[in-house]
């Protein structure tokens, strides 16, 4: 009877032991369930942006990683820096407003290609001459394996003069640095070491 008794009370020890490992495990899982929910739910607000729109209503904006978006950032820099240096009208005034927008795109060197050009008579020519200068960006390849970035620009230039229409290709180099954004300067890069690789004839036609 005792030798039962003590076979009973040790079965109910184990059964015991049993349901607390039990409880244990499962108030760990619920733990660990609750931390890695708490943890996703941080993640998720930081990429929400919250705006307030005219001190009045909350509107929700979703934020992306910066380092996402920085080689298109890159290229878009590069490209509108050549559409303002290269696109020229018969205006003096025009010309510098597009000149000096794209000196805030680029160093020292963009300047020293312009003073260049200007000293040649290049500027004059296109006013005198009524002539009228555009560029199409075919493509901007950078590298961004190394700091800082290069960069080759491949474009046309269309050169259109009441006479005839010139097409010349137009391959550039430079260097990408990361610098202040602004109004002026949105994508935050700045141009370095700015060069005209190759700027030839391919086709004329007359008009």
């Amino acid at each position: 009877m005792e030798f039962k008794t003590l076979r009973n009370l040790e079965n109910s020890f184990r059964q015991i032991r049993l349901y607390a490992i039990i409880f244990a495990s499962l108030c760990i899982i619920i733990v660990g369930y609750a931390i890695w929910k708490a943890f996703s739910f941080a993640e998720d607000q930081r990429q929400k942006i919250y705006v307030l729109d005219n001190g009045k209503s909350l509107m929700v904006a979703l934020s992306q990683d910066a380092a996402t978006n920085r080689p298109v950032e890159a290229r878009e820099h590069v490209r509108r820096f050549h559409e303002l240096f290269f696109t020229l009208a018969p205006d003096k005034k025009a010309i510098e407003s597009n000149m000096k927008r794209a000196f805030d795109l680029a160093d020292k060197s963009a300047f020293n290609y312009y003073k260049d050009l200007s000293e040649k008579g290049y500027y004059n020519r296109i006013i005198s001459g009524n002539i009228q200068q555009r560029i199409e960006v075919d493509s901007v390849k950078c590298n961004f394996d190394t700091y800082p970035y290069a960069v080759q620009t491949f474009a046309r230039q269309y050169i259109l003069r009441s006479s005839n229409l010139t097409e010349r290709s137009l391959i550039t180099s430079c260097y990408l640095v990361n610098s202040v954004r602004s109004d002026s300067n949105p994508q935050g890069f700045n141009i370095e070491k700015f060069s005209v690789l190759e700027n030839k004839d391919l086709l004329v036609s007359d008009r």
